[in-house]
């Protein structure tokens, strides 16, 4: 029988907030992080809005002279893992650290510290480049510095998966501790690249919503009238532990992560599997991997990142796997309100699936205002929903055809 691993801690910062309470209290109260970018000018770009971290201060996290070594993304996932702790009740001493493990990923790093300095290496040479410019931008000094910080010795790794990089990191992690490999994972996801070259490249794409003269109705997962994704930044970390451990330091415990499916579409670089294939697989493949019949989920955090062919695609992979049960199924993307925070979505995603079984209430999908023949299942519309949720999943799907999709159930007494 495989080990039972549990989330004891949630750490978050979002759009929508810095902190569990605050972010959990405007995704239930429906209320959008999106607005005008303010990171730079956007006046020239197809795209003028974002869902920006409008509340967070690295100095209320890190010490002033180590925050001139860290890009954002570092300090949004190292700000995270201290709130996860916090909540967990966890102090990493020198007794258990080669069994805690930290495992967080990011789709794109660094990349507004390597616009930065390649302005620099341009206009005044190689010279005027920061000795701390490569540690700023590597993915894996997000894991690295909360390693560093807290004292934890056991893995210590990145994946690097694009939109499903949160949910890789946590499901990853949770397979460490189910064979053994440590007790204890800080794992999730990060990322901040609201920047011109990010939004230039998605904008080439044709990926971003340009409802500019609204913004916080710009993202409008399986609404008829989306018209892209709004990109969005943050991180979200969880504290995954063996039951074992939990129950040993009397731990509070939100539930079980109690499996993880992970495919490819093999298909194309952006787009997904038109029949939904890869996204159906990866579902079915969680399902299996954690013992769970589909008539026992009541609750889908989707992927639902307001793009077209995504959200279509991923409501006939529901349909291909649970059938009938598919129209009995709660599914909502909380993206309409926070925008799509590509490598830390799964992570933000994951503490808002956690909560809503903890708490017994369902984030809505906001702005569904008018419905889509072709999406046709119960995306909780618009306010939140009171439901004892027995089985939650949370889908993740990346560029490059990546799917992972992790299931959270509760844990019963």
């Amino acid at each position: 029988m495989k080990p039972k691993v549990v989330v004891t801690g949630l750490g978050i910062v979002s759009p929508l907030g810095t902190g569990l309470t605050k972010s959990w209290e405007a995704i239930c109260a429906g209320r959008s992080g999106v607005g005008p970018i303010t990171r730079f000018d956007a006046s020239a770009f197809d795209t003028r809005i974002a869902a920006e971290v409008r509340d967070f201060n690295g100095e209320d996290w890190i010490e002033k002279k180590e925050l001139r070594k860290m890009d954002l993304f570092i300090q949004y996932a190292l700000a995270a893992a201290t709130m996860a702790l916090e909540d967990a009740g966890l102090k990493i001493t020198p007794e258990i650290a080669e069994r805690v493990g930290v495992l967080v990923g990011a789709g794109l790093g660094g990349l507004p510290i390597i616009e930065r300095y390649a302005k620099v290496l341009e206009e005044k040479g190689p010279g005027r480049i920061t000795p701390f410019f490569i540690p700023m931008v590597i993915v894996n000094l997000a894991p690295g510095q909360i390693s560093i910080r807290f004292g934890a010795k056991g893995p210590n790794l990145s994946p690097v998966s694009a939109c499903a990089t949160g949910n890789h990191a946590l499901g990853d992690a949770f397979k460490l501790i189910q064979r053994g490999d440590a007790d204890v994972m800080i794992a999730g996801g990060t990322e901040s690249v609201i920047s011109p070259l990010a939004v230039g490249g998605f904008n080439a794409m044709k990926a971003l919503s340009t409802r500019n003269d609204a913004p916080e109705r710009a993202s409008r997962p399986f609404d008829k009238d989306r018209d892209g994704f709004v990109m969005g930044e943050g991180a979200g970390i969880l504290i995954l532990e063996s039951l074992e451990s939990a129950r040993r330091r009397d731990a509070r415990i939100y539930g079980e992560l109690a499996g993880y499916g992970l495919t490819s579409d093999a298909y194309h670089v952006t787009a997904p599997d038109p029949q939904g294939d890869g996204a159906a697989r990866c579902i079915a493949m969680c399902l299996r991997d954690g013992g769970i019949r589909p008539e026992e989920v009541d609750y889908i955090n989707a992927h639902g990142t307001s793009t077209p062919y995504n959200d279509y695609y991923e409501t006939l992979a529901i349909k291909r796997v649970f059938g009938a049960h598919a129209a009995r199924l709660a599914v909502s993307s909380t993206k309409s309100m926070t925008g799509h925070l590509l490598g830390a979505a799964g992570g933000v995603e994951a503490v808002y699936t956690v909560l809503a079984l903890h708490h017994g209430l369902l984030p809505p999908t906001t702005n569904y205002e008018t419905p889509d023949p072709q999406c046709d299942l119960d995306y909780v519309p618009n306010v939140a929903r009171r439901a004892e949720a027995r089985v939650a999943l949370s889908n993740s799907f990346g560029f490059g055809g990546t799917n992972a999709t992790l299931a959270f159930r509760r844990l019963e007494a």
